[in-house]
């Protein structure tokens, strides 16, 4: 699995977790201090992720970061 492949992956859990918890782009980002573009741009794979904004959205959705990260 190269990067990109794995950053969609990535992008993909979070995106799953966050709509199982009923969860819009715009509140998650309101939970970690991002905007909700930047969400959808983590969703989609389009950018990468850093360790910080990682551990925010783990810890606003309840889960470990290995839970996101899981490839």
């Amino acid at each position: 699995m190269d990067i990109d492949q794995k950053r969609a992956a990535l992008g993909t859990a979070i995106r799953q977790r966050r709509e199982s918890q009923g969860l819009s782009q715009y509140k998650l980002a309101l939970m970690i201090g991002s905007s909700k573009s930047h969400i959808w741009r983590i969703e989609t794979g389009r950018v990468g992720v850093g360790l910080d904004d990682l551990a925010r959205i783990a810890e606003a959705l309840d889960v470990e970061v290995r839970e996101l990260v899981s490839f």
